[in-house]
This record gives structure tokens, C-alpha cells and sequence, in this order.
């Protein structure tokens, strides 16, 4: 079986360190002066509303480019199915049509917008440019049919496949889009303290620093939280908000036992070094298609304590976490810190939650049974394709 992968050109130093010996199965797409252009134009324009101008003009010059060498690859080493990855957005189109093989595109996880209450937070030309987007996905789907003619569409959730476009012809397949590497993200031994009540309650984020992940709602939690019992803060990440949030955390006056500290960004496995170290996870993000980091503090044995919106809903219940509904700022505020309460308070019911959240990464979501998976889906497509073409008269 030959397998080959087509990706840009800055992916090659990691793909490289990575994989060294499989450098001869790569094809790489070159970054142009006028790629250069638009990246210093879409870095101009605001969050989201970049994302879906210049930063959609860029990825598809990208994607037509991909085209031909898909093309060019398909035809020099017999491929017998290609699979898109990206875009991960459901109603964005994809440039690669007219392949003469099955094309598998996905998982794709989009289709949201922030809870009623934080509707404030999208700003009026992001508005209109998501407006824009989502009005004219049909006819961009259209003259860009890639995604029209796909024969199989991998969807992270419900949400996602409602957000389709309509013009689709493909069979449409649920499938998370996140997994876990269990070698990175494993239970580790825990404290020889994580029982004494005496100890804080060790709370960490992990994530970006930008204002929808709702890290300066956390601090405010935070603060109500060791009015009440001893705890600690780590914030794991970097992003435009940290110099802001760490001037918050200063202004809130806490006891010197009780902590904030930023870490910075930090690499995947001293991320999870850095969660050994804590004992539950808490993810207050209002617009988390995906929440990847949920997953790995589930397979840590960690119980999360997230928002009950978008992407740690297809992951979490009640035995692994508590999710807090965000029904006004007020109420998200004071839920937090009524979770991390809780939990500060009873070290066996972190105990339970995380046991049984590694049993269902174990379960579900390790990137082994996330494999055997998707070549069950390659198969499917496979014979599917070859099935139709045969029924043409």
C-alpha cells in the first residue's frame, strides 16, 4: 500500500524532526511573494473577519496549488483514494474536484457562534463577514466543487453536518476531529499529597491567551474560589491577552499561598508534565469548536471543568467533569467557582471523575482506534465509489 503526504512547505522542519525516514513520501507546496502578501494583509484585519477574507483568499491559492500536485501524484504513483483534512470549516470549499478517485474530506467542526449572553463579543464587521460566508457557502461551493463532489464528509457533531451546505452530494459520516496520543498524555503518578486536605487544590488552563477563551472570567472565579478554600492557578499558554490577564490576576489582591502563575507556552510534552502536576482542568472557553486539551486531561485522569458549549460537550458527562452552563456572565462566573470548589473539596471525587475519563479516551478517542476507524471509512468509500461507477450506464 502506498501512502503519500501533500502539505506546505513550513510544515517540513517539523515533519522532518518528526519523521525523518519517511521524507521521501512527502511532496511539499512553495510559499510565493504574493502568498507573503496576503499573509501580511490577513494579519491586518481583525480575528475572524481576516480569517474568512484574506485569510480564505490564501487558503484557496494554497488548495489550487495542492490540486495540481494531487493530480500529478494520483497519476505517478496509482493513489486509489485521497483524503482532505482541511478546511476544517464545514461551509468553506474545497479546490480539489475532478480527481478521478474517491476524495474523503474531514473531520470538519464549525457551525458555531458564542452563547446568547456573550453575543457582545462578535464584533459587527465580524459579524457581517461570517454573515457574508455563511449566505454565499452554496454558490462558493458551486463554482469551488471540490466538497459538492466529495463522496464521503466527516462531520465532529450534529451542529457541524446542519452547517453543511446544501448542494452536497456526499454520504455524511460522524467522527470527532480530535484524539490522544496516549504516549504523551498518560496517567501519571500522582502527588504523594493529593489526599491531604490541608494541601491547595491545584487548578489548571491550558490554551491560548485570546479573549474567547474567557480566561479573565476564570481569575474572577478564581478569586471567589480562595475566599473559600486554598487553591493554585496555573495558566499554561501564550497569547495577545497575557499581558492583561496578568495585570488582572495582580489586581486581585490573593493570599500569597493561593497563586496565579503563567507559564507560557510550553511544549506538548512539558504541557503534560505541567498537568501531572495539577489536579483538575479547567477549559471556560465561549467559543471552543474542538477543545482538544480536554481529551489530554482526560487521558491524564484528570477531571475538566468546562463550558457546556461546543466541543467539550461531545466529549464530557457527568462521571469525568462538570460543565457549567453560560447563562449570563454572572452565573458562568459564579459556576466556575462552585466547581472548583466542589472539587477542591473532595480529592476521591476527582479521583472517580478521572478514572473514568481515561477509561473513555481509552475507549474512544485514542489515535489508534481513531485509525482503525478511518480505514474502515477508506474501505467503505472505496467500494462505494467503485460500486456507483460501475451502476452508470
Amino acid at each position: 500500500m502506498s501512502c503519500r503526504l501533500i502539505v506546505h512547505e513550513r510544515c517540513r522542519r517539523e515533519l522532518n524532526e518528526f519523521f525523518p525516514h519517511a521524507q521521501n513520501k512527502v511532496d511539499y507546496t512553495q510559499e510565493s511573494r504574493l502568498d507573503r502578501l496576503i499573509w501580511r494583509c490577513r494579519k491586518a484585519v481583525p480575528g475572524r473577519l481576516g480569517h474568512f477574507t484574506f485569510g480564505l483568499l490564501l487558503r484557496m491559492i494554497t488548495q489550487l496549488k495542492q490540486r495540481k500536485l494531487v493530480l500529478t501524484t494520483i497519476k505517478k504513483h496509482r493513489i486509489d483514494l485521497v483524503h482532505q483534512p482541511t478546511p476544517v470549516s464545514p461551509r468553506e470549499p474545497s479546490a480539489l474536484f475532478g480527481l478521478g478517485v474517491p476524495l474523503v474530506i474531514g473531520p470538519m467542526n464549525g457551525g458555531m457562534d458564542y452563547p446568547e449572553p456573550f453575543r457582545y463579543m462578535q464584533k459587527k464587521t465580524v459579524n457581517m463577514g461570517m454573515w457574508c460566508g455563511r449566505r454565499f457557502s452554496n454558490l462558493l461551493n458551486r463554482l469551488i466543487p471540490g466538497k459538492r463532489q466529495a463522496q464521503t464528509l466527516l462531520v465532529a457533531n450534529q451542529r457541524t453536518n446542519l452547517a453543511l451546505p446544501t448542494c452536497l452530494k456526499g454520504k455524511v459520516l460522524e467522527l470527532v476531529e480530535n484524539g490522544v496520543d496516549l504516549s504523551v498524555w498518560r496517567s501519571p503518578k500522582r502527588p504523594d499529597d493529593i489526599d491531604d486536605p490541608d494541601r491547595p487544590a491545584r487548578f489548571a488552563y491550558l490554551g491560548r491567551l485570546v479573549d474567547w477563551k474567557a480566561v479573565n472570567l476564570l481569575l474572577e472565579s478564581f478569586q471567589r474560589v480562595v475566599r473559600q478554600t486554598p487553591a493554585v492557578l496555573e495558566i499554561i499558554g501564550d497569547g495577545e491577552d497575557r499581558d492583561a490577564l496578568e495585570a488582572q490576576a495582580k489586581a486581585l489582591d490573593l493570599p500569597e499561598s493561593c497563586a496565579v502563575r503563567f507559564t507560557g507556552w510550553l511544549t506538548q510534552e512539558h504541557c503534560a508534565a505541567r498537568l501531572a502536576q495539577a489536579d483538575t482542568l479547567v477549559l471556560p472557553s465561549l467559543l471552543e469548536c474542538g477543545g482538544a486539551v480536554v481529551l489530554e486531561a482526560m487521558a491524564m485522569g484528570m477531571p475538566v471543568i468546562a463550558t457546556r458549549w461546543g466541543g467539550p460537550v461531545d466529549y464530557l458527562d457527568d462521571t469525568c467533569g462538570i460543565m457549567v452552563e453560560p447563562s449570563s456572565q454572572q452565573d458562568f462566573v459564579q459556576g466556575l467557582a462552585d466547581a472548583m470548589i466542589k472539587l477542591a473539596g473532595s480529592p476521591p471525587l476527582r479521583r472517580q471523575m478521572g478514572e473514568a475519563g481515561r477509561a473513555k479516551i481509552q475507549q474512544h478517542f485514542d489515535w489508534d482506534t481513531k485509525g482503525r476507524r478511518m480505514l474502515d471509512i477508506y474501505q467503505e468509500t472505496f467500494l462505494r465509489y467503485h460500486q456507483h461507477a460501475r451502476s452508470k450506464p
